[in-house]
Formats: C-alpha cells, sequence, structure tokens
C-alpha cells in the first residue's frame, strides 16, 4: 500500500519522542517533514525530510497526507480546523482541545470534509496501565467499588515553557496529565454519571492548576483521579479494589524515558518492564502474589491509524473519545466553581 505521507507541526519534545521514530519505523508511513520556527532540527535527525518555514507551507504540501498537530494546547483547535480544511487527516495530541465546545465542533468537521481524527492517547498502551487492563479482563476482583490512578511527579520548579505556566486556555495540570488519567477511566470504564474536582494551586507563585483530585462516579463504582508535583514518595499509580480483591502497580512505563535516550522503538526488549515493578494482585483466600507485566507498545497506536487509514479499521482513539474526555475536564472546573457534583 501507498504510504501516508506524514508532517508534524512542532519538532520539539513530543515530536521528537513521540512521534518521530514510529512514523519513520512503520513502513506504512513516510515521515515528510515538520513546522519549525526557529531551529532546523528534523533534517539533521532524519536525512531526507524537510523542515517548513509555516504551518501554511505544510498545509499546501499536495503530498501531506497526514498532520500531527502536537503544538500547545491552546492552539489545538485553530490549527486541528486549519488542517482539516486544508483535506489532511489528523493526529491530535492530548488534551484534545481546550474544552468539549471546541471537541465537538472539530469531530463534527472532520465528519463534513471526510477526514480523520485520531488522539494521541499513547498512555492506552504503557506496560502498566495494560497489565491493570488484563487484570481487570481477567474478573478475578470481582466487581470493582473503587480505583484510583496517579500520575504523580517531584517537580516543585516552575517549567521554561510558558505556555504551560502563564494563565490562560489549556494550562495547568488539569490539561496537561489529566487527559492520561481521565482518557484510561473512560477506556476502561466509560462515561460517568457525575463528577467532583478538588484543584488546587500548590507551588509559590503559581499561576495555573497544579494539584487535582477528579471524581468519577458510576452507579457502582468510584474513580479517584489525582496528579501534582510535590509527590516525592508517591503511592502505587494505578489500584483496583474488587469484592475479591486488590490489584496495586507502579507507574513503570519504560518506553518514554527510553524513547528520549534515543533508542529506537523495536526489538524484544522494547517495552518490557523490570520484574521489580511487577503488580501486586491479593485476592481473598489467595496469598499475595506478582503480576507480570505486559509490554508496553506505542507504534500499536500508529498501527491503528495506518490499518484506520488503509483498510478502513475502527480508530482506536477517535475524536469521540477526545470529547468525552473534555467533558469531564469542563465539569472539573464547573465543579471548582460551584463546589458542587456536576452532572456529566
Amino acid at each position: 500500500m501507498k504510504p501516508i505521507e506524514t508532517a508534524l507541526l512542532s519538532y520539539g519534545m513530543s515530536g521528537r519522542v513521540f512521534h518521530a521514530p514510529f512514523i519513520q519505523l512503520h513502513p506504512g508511513f513516510n515521515l515528510v517533514g515538520s513546522w519549525e520556527r526557529s531551529k532546523k532540527n528534523i533534517e539533521n535527525a532524519y536525512p531526507g525530510t524537510s523542515s517548513y518555514d509555516s504551518m501554511e507551507a505544510v498545509l499546501a504540501d499536495p503530498s501531506i497526507e497526514l498532520i500531527i498537530v502536537n503544538t500547545p494546547i491552546y492552539s489545538h483547535f485553530e490549527y486541528a480546523s486549519a488542517a482539516l480544511k486544508a483535506g489532511k487527516h489528523i493526529v491530535v495530541e492530548k488534551a484534545f482541545t481546550c474544552n468539549a465546545s471546541e471537541a465537538e465542533q472539530l469531530v463534527a468537521l472532520a465528519k463534513e470534509v471526510n477526514k480523520q481524527i485520531f488522539v494521541y492517547q499513547n498512555r492506552r498502551w504503557d506496560s502498566d496501565f495494560l497489565t491493570l487492563k488484563k487484570v481487570l479482563s481477567d474478573g478475578v476482583l470481582g466487581d470493582i467499588v473503587e480505583a484510583e490512578f496517579h500520575f504523580d511527579r517531584y517537580n516543585p520548579l516552575m517549567s521554561p515553557k510558558r505556555h504551560k505556566e502563564d494563565a490562560g486556555p489549556g494550562a495547568g495540570i488539569v490539561t496537561d496529565l489529566g487527559p492520561h488519567l481521565i482518557d484510561q477511566a473512560l477506556h476502561l470504564f466509560g462515561k460517568p454519571t457525575h463528577v467532583f474536582a478538588d484543584l488546587r494551586k500548590t507551588r509559590p507563585g503559581t499561576e495555573v492548576i497544579d494539584l487535582f483530585e477528579i471524581l468519577l462516579y458510576y452507579p457502582a463504582l468510584r474513580v479517584r483521579l489525582k496528579s501534582g508535583y510535590y509527590f516525592k514518595e508517591p503511592i502505587p499509580a494505578f489500584q483496583l479494589h474488587g469484592t475479591k480483591g486488590s490489584f496495586i502497580k507502579t507507574r513503570s512505563d519504560r518506553q518514554e524515558v527510553d524513547l528520549d535516550k534515543g533508542h529506537v522503538p523495536m526489538g524484544e526488549n522494547w517495552g518490557v518492564d523490570a520484574v521489580s515493578e511487577y503488580g501486586l494482585l491479593h485476592v481473598d483466600g489467595n496469598s499475595p502474589e506478582r503480576v507480570p507485566s505486559e509490554k508496553g507498545n506505542y507504534m500499536a497506536f500508529y498501527e491503528n491509524v495506518f490499518q484506520s487509514l488503509r483498510s478502513g479499521a475502527t480508530p482506536a482513539v477517535p475524536g469521540e473519545d477526545g470529547i468525552a474526555s473534555m467533558r469531564v475536564i469542563d465539569a472539573a472546573y464547573e465543579s471548582l466553581e460551584k463546589q458542587a457534583v456536576i452532572t456529566y
């Protein structure tokens, strides 16, 4: 099949680590290049690619079929809309947009121009989350009554990236790390009935929310999502508690670390969790036991994009999933404003 000619809208950390290596490696794609405003790095990293001086130049290239919208969150709606109107399929980084209204408009536009949207939720293919998903599907815990997911860090310093620290649309930890946890919860448990959130500013001088706890309520289940920058000794990142037992697991996927070191995402050891990071399963009547981790596999996202565009497969993370996550984020901010539980 004809390779999918693909361009990035940024070759910063996300382009270098999460996108370019997989697009380059997958035989179904051809990495054309990236929009680079100042530094021209992609041509050196990937000989034969081009560094575009403007987004307009990217959109005007008739050979490009797929565009990766991996720019700051506040620009997603504008740039994704422009790419769709230019007749391109799009992959949009998290957070999908700044709010659910923008997400709904993008999905409607994609249908209007008959183009595909894929929301980049790579954490669905983390080794730790895949292990959690397998334990849940095995049914050994019985009916789940509470789940708790964390994305904890210890980093009290402000980010040098001003779009992450200046108050404004898309800024703050709720739209930075929140979409990972929210998407994972919705992927496993579906849409909640109600949402409650406690959002705070904890770092000295910060202008943005940097600590959150979001509760998702279901008829017979509660899901607690937490993230912040003052967790020197974080608790397990994944917890499932059911009528027959519990499962706990550290956040341990190594793919991002290895990609950042320049490792090529392939080989039998790619995405393999350390034995010391295996999760703990304790079912009533049995002794606690360690559960071998599933292999992490970010390439699965781009394989699905390829199969969707070339063979009509169902997108793994369609625009509708982006809408669902943004509705939770909207509800979280409404909960903060009203100090109330919000109907989803």
